[in-house]
């Protein structure tokens, strides 16, 4: 909770990150659009499959851990808009990639990815943060 807490704020203040290389971005936002295509299928395990290691052991299991997105992050679950924003290669190595999303009711939202690199060298999702995009569709 604190590293959230922190990126949030790093990002906020635009202090200490960088736009993340080209090759970076476009491996984390490849891994993104992978779950993303999953949860349009209903597929529980390429889903997961793109979860880092963490969230997996958190989750356990496929189907409990499609089982929360359907049920905490609707509209990151299902969607009538899903577009990349801003990225930021992070201290650490990790990246944060933001995306505007629309909701199946109009409703827009913003969503804050983050990802870091698996033992393999493949990037993975640590984490996304949704919340209500300020405007007249939020």
């Amino acid at each position: 909770m604190r590293t959230l807490i922190a990126l949030m704020t790093l990002l906020a203040a635009g202090q200490g990150a960088l736009a993340a290389g080209s090759g970076d971005r476009d491996a984390a936002r490849a891994v993104i659009l992978r779950q993303q295509e999953a949860f349009r299928h209903d597929d529980a395990a390429s889903a997961f499959a793109e979860a880092a290691p963490a969230i997996r052991s958190i989750f356990g299991s496929p189907e409990t851990f499609i089982g929360m997105v359907r049920q905490g992050y609707a509209a990151v679950y299902r969607n009538r808009r899903f577009e990349f924003g801003t990225d930021e290669a992070l201290p650490d190595g990790s990246l944060a990639q933001g995306v505007r999303i629309q909701d199946q009711c109009g409703t827009d939202w913003e969503a804050l990815y983050t990802l870091e690199r698996d033992a393999d060298g493949a990037w993975r999702i640590t984490g996304c943060r949704l919340r209500k995009a300020p405007g007249e569709n939020a």
